[in-house]
């Protein structure tokens, strides 16, 4: 009985291990309100453009407007568990790609004193497809 709550517990932690995004470029970013980021996505021979900034911090919430080949959206990110962060994908997925490369955007916290917030993005490319340029 033992042995078999023991492959239990590693067969469930090491699927995390086995099946976890290994991410390529991690940054963090601090931005004021308003204060907008701009990164330039460059795949295959295409340039697409990724903005984003915050406008309003109210009851533990942040609101994200972004866009990124021209489509808009607006997020709305909170420092619990829950709604902490979103992806973005990079390219379309097609046929032949089943790891799409992403975005992951983290609301990594909330500094009232500065009115700054602190995110982490974090780069999916397994196929090392995307090249990125901070503007």
């Amino acid at each position: 009985m033992k042995s078999i709550s023991l492959i239990l517990i590693f067969l469930i932690f090491g699927s995390t291990l086995i099946f976890a995004d290994q991410f390529l470029d991690v940054k963090v970013i601090k931005l004021k309100k308003d204060e907008q980021k701009k990164i330039l996505v460059k795949y295959d021979d295409k340039e697409k453009l990724f903005k984003f900034r915050w406008t309003l911090y109210k009851n533990g919430g942040l609101v994200i407007l972004r866009s990124y080949d021209k489509i808009v959206s607006q997020n709305i990110l909170y420092l619990r568990n829950k709604n902490r962060s979103f992806r973005l994908y990079l390219k379309p997925k097609g046929a032949r790609f089943y790891n799409v490369p992403y975005f992951l955007v983290k609301f990594k916290e909330f500094n009232s004193e500065t009115e700054e917030a602190v995110f982490e993005l974090f780069l999916s490319d397994k196929n090392l497809q995307i090249s990125l340029k901070y503007l």
